[in-house]
């Protein structure tokens, strides 16, 4: 064996009292240190490179896991990573308490998981019946009028669970008269349709499907889970040279070697990026456009609950009449005052009803009818700002008919609008709100989020300003809402403190033709769901609401996202008596 001595005789350039494996080990050691070393160097590189010149990024939409599934799975749901880079404030206590507040007020019943289409809610089998008033009476103006909803499925079996998305109506056709009802879901299948009787003569019961217990489990999965499914896209240009990217408020972040351009805004925090053209700057955008919807969202099962005449927007027959005849107010009626509270458990009042075709609010207040002549008078010395989605530019097209329309030359979707009337010192203005916007193109230049623009207004008694941000929200996540409404009730709080006398009007959802896409996207569900956290945030600040919901659902018109002229004049009229109130006889 040789020894240390030996070793060392023989290798006189080895250090003495070393082992050779010792020696071998620490070697490798070393070279295994200097490699990992390396490659930690390097990572680092990358992510530098990634996050150049844009701000930190952080994950605003975890991937959330459903309770249930919509349908018992024999094949996966569609495979979704949903991991983004997007800007994200943490709320403060504060905000995060509203925020919990704000989705109890709209949580909505999740259902069990049925095996097969035939155990889900059909329209067709399912019944309602009118109750009958209490002791047998007949009904009269200012009582209650309740109508019992047994909802089914495809196999004629009555449902034991709720959820179903259902809205009524009390109209009359030859009194051109109609209301909104309210649904009471009673969790076990069954459903009250209340309606209050505000008109004499005769009126009839409509309740409609508008999605199933199951499907509207699928939309919350989808609002939970796939904010992407819904996308914008830019196009950059410098010269000759020209490139189109993916936008939106969270971009997967599936392509780490792209890099994105942040277009945060720097006043109110909202996030908006693109991904950086490869060749262009993000300095050369020119402009912004919606891009399209995601494909293959939902399982071939799951999109059975999503057809046409069988299970979307559906009328749910009556068991019996559902006609009913209504009687004259009695005065001297000593029991009128208890009869106006039954038979139904909750007294329900709308926000108005429609009567030989004009609105009539619910609080008393009269609805004023307005010509030519009075819309010019009434908006003498105003200036009225409009800002929002097409739901609001509809108003803005509907007064250009009296108030000159001074051309800006902006694309017919988008805006801005302008319409000037110096004579009588009007001024009328619309302008779009920022993104998510999926109008065809907006210039870049003219992305501005309503916060910042009611910041630059000064107020006071000859400013209206009218605001409607629904319709685009629909496809993302609800706090994405939420956020962006804090923001504006902020900035209305700061316009009536400087500018004490200003009108803020809001417009709230309203009712729109559904078939399987739309309904993905922008159901009728997701706009309640929305309607319900704008009443709720800006209850008890100095604002007027116009109920676009009630108005489109108690219309005899069919859904649009665009209201019929009809209605839109009810709604100036009701906008024009906030503005130009009736003078109090002396």
């Amino acid at each position: 064996m040789m020894t240390e001595e030996h070793e060392a005789a023989a290798n006189p350039g080895r250090p003495k009292g070393v082992p050779v494996c010792r020696r071998l080990s620490r070697s490798a050691v070393i070279f295994l240190l200097l490699a990992l070393s390396g490659l930690i160097f390097l990572w680092r590189k990358i992510l530098t490179l990634e996050n150049l010149s844009y701000n930190t990024a952080s994950m605003l939409f975890q991937p959330q896991n459903s309770n249930h599934t919509v349908l018992a799975q024999k094949e996966p749901l569609p495979p979704y990573n949903n991991q983004t880079f997007c800007s994200h404030l943490e709320p403060t206590p504060d905000e995060a308490l509203e925020d919990r507040a704000l989705l109890d007020a709209i949580a909505w019943p999740k259902p069990p998981a049925p095996t097969s289409l035939n155990q889900t809610s059909d329209p067709v089998h399912s019944l309602f019946a009118i109750l009958p008033s209490k002791g047998g009476r007949e009904r009269r103006v200012g009582d209650q009028l309740e109508a019992l909803v047994q909802m089914q499925d495809f196999q004629g079996r009555p449902k034991r669970y709720g959820g179903d998305f259902l809205v009524a109506r009390l109209h009359s056709p030859e009194l051109a008269a109609g209301v909104a009802g309210t649904v009471v879901d009673h969790l076990n299948g069954s459903y009250s349709a209340l309606f209050p009787l505000l008109w004499e003569g005769p009126a009839q019961v409509t309740i409609t499907m508008v999605h199933s217990s199951e499907a509207v489990a699928v939309l919350q999965r989808l609002r939970e889970q796939r904010s992407d499914r819904f996308f914008f896209q830019s196009l950059f240009r410098s010269g000759e040279l020209s490139e189109t990217t993916e936008c939106n408020m969270c971009l997967p972040h599936n392509r780490p070697q792209e890099l994105l351009c942040n277009y945060t805004d720097l006043h109110t925090g909202e996030p908006w990026y693109c991904l950086k053209p490869k060749r262009l700057s993000c300095d050369t955008r020119i402009n912004h456009f919606k891009g399209g919807y995601k494909k293959d969202l939902v399982t071939h099962k799951e999109a059975l609950l999503f057809q046409s005449r069988v299970n979307i927007k559906v009328v749910i027959h009556a068991s019996g009449p559902d006609r009913i005849d209504v009687l004259p107010k009695k005065i001297d009626d000593p029991e009128l005052e208890n009869r106006s509270i039954e038979p139904g458990p909750v007294k329900y009042n709308p926000s108005g009803y429609y009567y030989k075709g004009s609105w009539r609010s619910f609080d008393g207040t009269p609805v004023r009818q307005f010509d030519a002549k009075s819309i010019t008078q009434c908006l003498t010395g105003k200036m009225i700002n409009m800002y929002g989605d097409s739901t609001m530019r509809q108003w803005f097209e509907y007064l250009r008919a009296f108030v000159p329309e001074f051309n800006l030359r902006s694309p017919a979707q988008a805006g801005p609008f302008m319409a000037v009337d110096c004579k009588h010192n009007i001024l009328l203005k619309y302008r779009c709100h920022g993104p998510p916007l999926g109008f065809s193109t907006v210039r870049a230049s003219e992305l501005r989020y309503v916060a910042n623009e009611l910041d630059r207004l000064p107020g006071g008694p000859n400013t209206v300003v009218a605001l409607s941000l629904w319709a685009h929200f629909s496809p993302f996540p609800i706090e994405v809402y939420i956020r962006r409404m804090r923001h504006i009730r902020r900035a209305l709080e700061r316009l009536l403190a400087r500018g004490p006398g200003t009108l803020v009007v809001i417009r709230s959802a309203n009712l729109r033709a559904l078939d399987k896409e739309i309904s993905l996207n922008h159901s009728d569900w997701f706009s309640l769901q929305l309607d319900r956290i704008l009443r709720n945030m800006f209850t008890g600040l100095a604002v007027v609401f116009v109920d676009a919901w009630e108005m489109t659902l108690a219309h005899h018109s069919a859904h649009n996202i665009h209201p019929p002229p009809d209605i839109i004049k009810n709604m100036i009229s009701l906008v024009l008596t906030q503005v130009c109130p009736a003078k109090k006889k002396s």
